[in-house]
């Protein structure tokens, strides 16, 4: 008994404690997640701060079916724009559990104009203001932007620098650079309300009160192709990317799928689709291996930056001074010493200035005029003064507009030509041209008058600078020479081709450079050779003539007009370029040969001149086949050949090529040209370092703002360069992580839409900033749109070089950069051993 009584004891006190244990777990256990639920709360009420829950889950969940247009900032409503400030709500408002709640776009815009009904911004100067309660006038709480003007310090900077929920009065048009600045993606229901109200697929644009209606509408099976795009991608975090704080530490780079930009996931799907429709440079070169991957580490350089000791000075190019190289040439009877030679190792110093360098004189007057201390040359005015090329007059460089064959002016000249031939119809039929052996670009310069844009480019020979010249002029040039390479243009793509006395021997070596000239003319494009072999009769020149006549033959040219210039003593021969293959199946000699069907046209980047040619293209979805549509119609109007073809983005490249350039318009009109703090009158050279469709510079055009774009395709980005050329504007094919063909201080104003993020991962990116220094302006602009982290890097490397912050923008991982070069050098020099002659 005495057993059985103490054992009911112990099992009495194991049930005591078991009960105790127990408490004491769930105790804990509520600990843990009470303490648990304090950060949850927080982060929840973050979120709540900056966009509510359901509109997150809205646009998570069904952001696929119009990823695309939303990411090129179509269908932005009014309600989805609004400045930084504080959250006036309570967090009942926007609890977990009233987020879950699927609401219509009315309950989301009534919330939104709750939230912004009292909001005020407050500027660098302590002012505070209501905001305008009209559209377009707010921007995402998320969203942070910094407006930095050069007076500012940088401690003001840093405490007044971010909107916040004090708030600051904005200038007219900042209140508008919120999603469009990188294409904000909407809820569903938003979506859904756009199509009601606009009777569109794709909806519309809100453009300063003015309402753009895209021309393309989306299929399902279109928007199914974007969804399987989405799907195939891993669903990324989102997050509020501060640019203060990014500068303490790195953000990350991943993008939400609820980001504003979009162009980074969409940049994702070409890793498939670059292997189709369209190819690379780099692809078509078999693979080479990149020796520009870079050695060195953004994070471990202190950014030291020195001046470039160099025998050029500062009129530096490291590609074309390569003094070390060109020594070692075996020959030059090619001309091989007027290419590129690029260093090993990419240059990180910076150039000079000239001394008693000014800032240029703004076009339309610079066509007429430069500053003489910033091109110091004299040898042309020495050598081609009579013929009204350039003179000195006092501290400028004037320029009558003459030119060796059209010493009366260039205007006479571009007249007398339209006379020969009224087929050309400058401005209409022929709107890009090439102009060889440039001179100091004359014609080109005044081809604008006709609405004409012109490729001039001659090398950097014993004429003096007269790229150089061209550039300080606002014309277009570069730097060039018809060797052994390939140009670096697609096949195909020049309307018209002119060489006024360029003194290229087209005749030598079975007519090796004139057929290059054939492989890069549009079929049925012509070719205006004016030259003393046309018109002069010593034996030398009827020598050159007869050869002429000879290889044009062979090559299914028609000689369609010799006409003579009275005025300019001087006469033209125009040839055209055939149209089918006819020709070339009946000659009785396949001299020149046909080349192999194997060698592409458009393959141009380091390929060595061919002596062949390439067959006409003839099927009617075939590129070339059929002349473009008459300027200015093509710049907006998809080329035909687009409809058979997969565009960039996976999509249908003629509906990706409409929703680009109507993004592009969207994009400028409510940020760049009035929200950046850039001073339009002061920009005429521009550069779209990664163009794609060339939408960039297509809505420049569009919306009047006078100045031309070199749009350049990276090697190894999906090669579009030949739709650019087919909508009437014109590029280049480059490697970045080499030096571009053009003087320093060459163009006012840089755009880079997501390049440098993938720059980093092949080259010195600390090279490729300062080959960008070395191409802009002393206060010309740099906009970068990209991943926040590069943003944060390329924000740091301009500090140091003291350059003026403009403007910065970012939300969800992407932001937006605005920087202005100053006319600061330092002061140490490192000396460029490749270019010491």
């Amino acid at each position: 008994m005495a057993l059985g009584k103490n054992s009911r004891g112990e099992r009495r006190n194991c049930s005591t404690v078991s009960v105790a244990v127990f408490v004491a777990f769930c105790l804990v256990g509520v600990w843990i997640v009470m303490s648990s639920i304090d950060p949850i709360q927080n982060l929840v009420m973050q979120v709540s701060e900056t966009e509510t829950i359901n509109e997150v889950k809205d646009i998570a969940s069904e952001s696929g079916s119009r990823q695309y247009e939303e990411g090129l900032g179509e269908n932005i409503p009014e309600e989805s724009t609004r400045v930084d400030s504080q959250n006036h709500k309570s967090q009942s408002e926007t609890s977990p559990g009233n987020q879950d709640d699927r609401k219509g776009i009315e309950n989301v815009s009534d919330n939104r104009s709750e939230y912004n009904q009292h909001e005020v911004v407050k500027d660098v100067s302590g002012k505070t203001n209501d905001l305008d309660k009209g559209p377009g006038s707010k921007i995402e709480e998320n969203d942070q932007i910094r407006h930095v003007k050069p007076s500012i310090d940088k401690k003001q900077e840093e405490s007044h620098g971010y909107l916040n929920s004090e708030s600051r009065e904005t200038e007219t048009l900042d209140g508008q650079i919120n999603e469009e600045v990188r294409g904000s993606m909407e809820s569903l229901d938003e979506r859904e309300s756009d199509k009601s109200i606009n009777g569109s697929e794709l909806g519309t644009e809100s453009t300063a009160g003015e309402t753009i209606q895209l021309d393309e509408r989306i299929g399902e099976s279109e928007e199914e192709k974007v969804k399987e795009n989405l799907r195939s991608k891993p669903e990324q975090s989102a997050g509020e990317d501060n640019m203060e704080s990014h500068e303490k530490s790195p953000a990350s780079k991943e993008v939400s799928i609820t980001g504003i930009q979009t162009e980074t996931l969409i940049e994702a799907s070409t890793e498939n689709t670059e292997k189709g429709t369209f190819s690379t440079q780099a692809a078509e070169l078999q693979h080479r291996k990149d020796p520009h991957k870079s050695s060195v580490s953004i994070e471990s350089t202190k950014y030291d930056w020195k001046l470039c000791n160099t025998t050029t000075g500062s009129e530096y190019i490291p590609c074309l001074d390569n003094w070390q190289a060109i020594r070692r040439l075996h020959s030059i009877m090619n001309y091989e010493h007027w290419e590129r030679h690029c260093p090993e190792e990419t240059p990180t110093c910076l150039v000079s200035l000239p001394e008693g360098y000014r800032i240029p004189i703004k076009w339309p007057k610079s066509r007429e005029m430069i500053w003489y201390k910033n091109a110091p040359h004299t040898k042309l005015v020495e050598s081609k003064g009579h013929q009204n090329w350039v003179k000195v007059t006092g501290q400028y460089l004037t320029f009558p507009g003459g030119g060796t064959q059209f010493k009366k002016g260039a205007l006479h000249y571009i007249e007398f030509i339209q006379n020969a031939l009224p087929n050309i119809a400058w401005g209409k039929r022929s709107r890009v041209i090439l102009d060889a052996g440039c001179g100091v670009a004359s014609f080109g310069g005044y081809l604008f008058e006709k609405d004409v844009l012109t490729m001039s480019f001659a090398p950097k020979d014993v004429h003096e600078a007269q790229v150089q010249f061209a550039l300080e002029r606002g014309i277009p040039a570069i730097l060039g020479a018809m060797g052994t390479k390939r140009l670096p243009f697609p096949g195909s793509v020049f309307d018209l081709i002119h060489c006024a006395r360029c003194r290229v021997p087209w005749h030598i070596e079975g007519g090796k450079l004139l057929l290059e000239l054939n492989r890069v003319l549009r079929p049925g494009g012509y070719f205006v050779w004016s030259a003393t072999p046309v018109y002069q009769k010593d034996p030398e020149n009827v020598g050159i003539w007869n050869a002429m006549v000879k290889i044009t033959k062979s090559m299914c040219w028609d000689q369609v007009v010799i006409k003579k210039d009275k005025l300019n003593g001087v006469a033209a021969a125009i040839y055209r370029k055939p149209t089918d293959n006819e020709c070339y199946n009946r000659r009785s000699t396949n001299e020149p040969p046909l080349c192999n069907e194997s060698d592409d046209p458009n393959t141009a980047w380091n390929i060595s001149l061919q002596v062949c040619m390439h067959k006409v293209p003839v099927g009617s979805s075939e590129r070339g086949s059929i002349w473009p549509e008459q300027w200015p119609l093509r710049l907006e109007k998809p080329p035909y050949w687009l409809n058979s073809q997969a565009g960039v983005y996976g999509r249908s490249a003629s509906v990706e090529f409409t929703a680009d350039h109507k993004h592009w318009i969207n994009l400028l009109s409510h940020s760049y040209l009035n929200g950046m703090g850039i001073n339009w009158s002061s920009v005429r050279n521009v550069m779209d370092m990664k163009a794609v469709y060339g939408g960039f510079a297509a809505a420049l055009k569009t919306l009047k703002i006078n100045v031309w774009v070199m749009n350049v395709v990276p090697i190894d980005t999906p090669d579009t360069l030949p739709i650019i050329y087919e909508r009437g504007l014109f590029g280049i094919y480059h490697d970045w992580c080499e030096s571009f063909s053009t003087y320093p201080r060459s163009y006012d104003l840089l755009h880079a839409d997501s390049l440098f993020s993938k720059l980093k991962e092949r080259c010195n990116i600390v090279a490729v900033i300062a080959e960008v220094d070395r191409m802009l302006r002393p206060q010309g602009y740099l906009i970068i749109r990209d991943n926040v982290e590069t943003i944060g890097e390329i924000e740091s490397m301009t500090k140091s070089l003291h350059w003026d912050i403009q403007f910065t923008y970012s939300k969800l991982g992407d932001g937006l950069l605005c920087i202005q070069k100053t006319l600061w050098r330092p002061t140490e020099v490192v000396t460029i051993m490749s270019a010491i002659a």
